[in-house]
């Protein structure tokens, strides 16, 4: 058994989910979702220290073997896509410190992977997310949701990956 590690990466909202899949890449249980939420008061450097406390957390709670972390799309707002990408770093770091794998996925790629079409909305993806993980209420906040479908999709790609290696 493999343990996934999604994560969707923010600063005000990290959200993560946990998978288990088999070795030959089948989806296999929901081990545990939810979300880092750092307070708004608090400095740049104060935010992105509670984010890597809280992941080392659940690393050493939930041993992943596995992280995949969703890539940055452009954003409007430049400010917003500076602090998502510190915030990725400061997962990525973690997780590479901690000796674990670490796949990256674009939204586009995410979103085919899960409903077949690199557009499809927020609310699909959600049913999507409830529907394959048999959850009984789609996850909240939405940064948890994708978490899920980050996680879900490197399952996915290992599957596909092991079936061209074969």
């Amino acid at each position: 058994m493999i343990k996934i590690l999604g994560i969707d990466p923010g600063t005000a909202i990290v959200g993560w989910g946990i998978l288990d899949c088999t070795d030959d890449g089948q989806f296999s249980k929901t081990v545990a979702y939810g979300h880092i939420e750092t307070n708004k008061n608090l400095s740049t450097a104060k935010r992105l220290k509670e984010i890597a406390d809280n992941l080392l957390f659940l690393l050493k709670k939930y041993k992943p073997q596995e992280v995949a972390v969703e890539e940055l799309f452009y954003f409007k707002n430049a400010k917003t896509v500076i602090s998502v990408a510190q915030a990725r770093g400061v997962i990525i770091n973690v997780c590479f410190q901690n000796n674990l794998t670490i796949a990256e996925y674009t939204p586009l790629q995410i979103k085919q992977s899960l409903t077949g079409y690199g557009r499809a909305d927020k609310i699909q993806m959600q049913k999507m997310i409830k529907s394959v993980l048999k959850l009984k209420s789609i996850p909240k906040p939405d940064d948890t949701a994708d978490a899920l479908a980050v996680a879900l999709c490197h399952i996915n790609s290992r599957r596909y990956t092991q079936k061209i290696n074969n």
